[in-house]
């Protein structure tokens, strides 16, 4: 609940208008029964026409007021919902945004998305609902039984004593229902998922011919969706022919009632009209209550999951820094103080066996690290520890003398170029997509293309670096894809370049004409880089060999030849020995 008053805050005062309003209109519904009696009653019998076009005219003037002020009303409801969920969603997404990578995978992106979407708008509707019925139906409700018990007493107690019934059919479909809608929405973070999974796969599917597979399994999710939203569906709408048979019942023995007491002479035709008018105006409020209660079942649903992300604890904070920090670059020249450094860090991804175990390395300014195992080993796991993605389990990470704990993520990530194994391009034009909206100017833009070997591919396109890439940059090359990024990443002449696995998709003669610029240009640039090809690291100031999360060979690379067995069988499986045979075709490890 604190959740949504926050939100609620900012517009008190425009809700308390649109309460107001509808609080004015439900006064105008409520006189004009009585206005109607009245003319049955005590102006007919006297026969004055002028008398009967007055009151008349009142209770149409009562009418266009209530028409007006309802308009009004819930155009200003659906502008203050929208400005809250707007307010929400935005914060919904920032949340998500700087969740750690641990909670993001607790959450699933598949989550995150309907959490997004279909549950800020289910809290729309809830907000929207309750102010253009929230205050309507209860006054009318209240207001209704007031009069009539005002004005027949004795066909009030057969009102009465309909309420304890439709009371117990809200609660209970109430009840009911917030387990079932929450159980729909994560049935719905199932379809999202299972939706994406074919959208991004849609070319592998289509290749290995598992469409009717991937089909049956989108018709498995969906159909059980399908089943669960019958299931609330029948829960819900049950409240409606329940509370209508109730006050149905209700409305005739009223009428039999009324009959009895006209025909007694204890009452007039005019109030039982009134009293049945007033009759129908309790049947629509109820209607509308529970229609209340049953919008705000799935929103109060909706709002929960909402809730565990907003208050989801920030897990990574900065942390204050420490007196060793201090005393470790104290009077010390930046030179001498190592950019990056690994201290006996090990770190596991579950927290039973560790998928990083008692590494250690220490690179300086301009110095690069060549990193090489098989596919499991760790190397990416480096990447998202040196970003601070995750946090270390033991040992710490350094980054200019700084315990990376210590660092603002502003500041850690900015000192950063980074080439991800799985990276991604926007649906937008080439510039855009190496300027990722850093405000870089043309210059540094064209500059980091010729260096990462994209300039001559770009010039051939229509608009060179206007040209349009599609989503995902499928109207390019592998190899074009991993040249746009890499220019990304050098764009803002990082103090830190990390390339992991980014030039597997291009050739041998463009990865040596990339490697060739990154020493000319990028002398200062401490790079790591992760690869799966020994050419790709062998000229690398030190080279670390994983396997199994562990660091089975670190050194340059004549010393791993001569020390490490596994390093030297990777080379010589790669670069085609001859004892393999000259012929031999080049093998990537892992």
């Amino acid at each position: 609940m604190k959740t949504i008053l926050k939100y609620i805050k900012p517009y008190n005062t425009y809700i308390l208008f649109t309460l107001f309003l509808k609080f004015g209109a439900s006064m105008m519904d409520l006189l004009i029964p009585s206005l109607l009696a009245k003319i049955i009653d005590d102006i007919v019998p006297l026969g004055e026409v002028r008398q009967i076009f007055l009151w008349g005219g009142v209770m149409i003037l009562c009418a266009v007021i209530s028409v007006t002020t309802n308009v009004r009303a819930n155009r200003m409801a659906e502008i203050s919902a929208g400005g809250m969920t707007r307010q929400l969603r935005h914060d919904l997404f920032e949340k998500i945004t700087y969740l750690s990578a641990r909670q993001m995978n607790e959450f699933t992106v598949s989550s995150a998305v309907s959490r997004l979407t279909s549950d800020t708008y289910n809290v729309n509707r809830m907000m929207a609902r309750m102010q253009r019925l929230g205050v309507r139906g209860p006054i009318l409700l209240a207001g209704g039984i007031l009069i009539t018990v005002t004005m027949e007493p004795k066909l009030a107690s057969v009102l009465i004593a309909s309420l304890p019934f439709i009371i117990v059919i809200v609660w209970i479909v109430t009840k009911l229902s917030i387990p079932v809608y929450t159980g729909q929405q994560r049935v719905l973070d199932g379809l999202v998922r299972v939706l994406q999974e074919n959208i991004t796969g849609v070319r592998v599917i289509r290749a290995l011919s598992r469409t009717d597979y991937e089909r049956e399994r989108y018709d498995g999710v969906n159909e059980e969706l399908a089943r669960i939203e019958q299931k609330a569906g029948r829960i819900s709408s049950a409240s409606g022919p329940a509370t209508t048979l109730v006050l149905n019942l209700g409305l005739t023995a009223v009428i039999i009632t009324g009959a009895y007491l006209v025909q007694k002479g204890e009452t007039g035709p005019g109030a039982i009209i009134a009293f049945l008018s007033y009759f129908i105006l309790i049947l629509n409020a109820m209607l509308g209550i529970t229609r209340i209660f049953v919008m705000c079942s799935k929103g109060m649903a909706s709002l929960g999951r909402i809730s565990e992300v907003l208050e989801a604890p920030e897990e990574m904070q900065v942390q204050i820094r420490s007196e060793e920090s201090d005393k470790a670059i104290a009077g010390v020249s930046e030179e001498s103080i190592p950019l990056v450094e690994f201290r006996d860090v090990s770190f596991s991804y579950n927290g039973k066996g560790d998928h990083l175990s008692h590494i250690s390395f220490t690179l300086k300014k301009g110095e690069s690290l060549g990193i090489i195992g098989a596919t499991g080993s760790g190397k990416s796991t480096i990447v998202n520890l040196l970003l601070r993605f995750y946090d270390v389990d033991s040992g710490s990470i350094w980054i200019g003398g700084r315990r990376i704990d210590t660092i603002p993520y502003p500041e850690l990530r900015a000192m950063f170029g980074v080439v991800f194994q799985n990276d991604y391009l926007m649906a937008s034009s080439v510039e855009e997509n190496i300027d990722f909206f850093r405000g870089l100017d043309g210059a540094q833009v064209r500059e980091a293309a010729r260096y990462a070997q994209a300039e001559a591919f770009i010039r051939e396109k229509e608009g060179e670096m206007d040209a349009r890439i599609a989503v995902r940059g499928n109207n390019l090359s592998g190899g074009q894809k991993q040249r746009i990024m890499i220019a990304r990443a050098l764009a803002a002449k990082p103090r830190i370049l990390i390339l992991d696995d980014a030039s597997s998709a291009l050739d041998y003669k463009t990865d040596a004409k990339l490697r060739k610029e990154l020493g000319a240009h990028f002398r200062n640039t401490t790079t790591i880089n992760i690869a799966q090809r020994v050419s790709t690291i062998q000229g690398a100031d030190h080279i670390l060999v994983l396997e199994d999360g562990g660091c089975i060979g670190y050194g340059t690379h004549t010393e791993l030849l001569e020390q490490c067995a596994e390093y030297r069988l990777i080379y010589e499986l790669q670069m085609g020995q001859k004892e393999f045979g000259s012929d031999t075709a080049p093998v990537v490890a892992g």
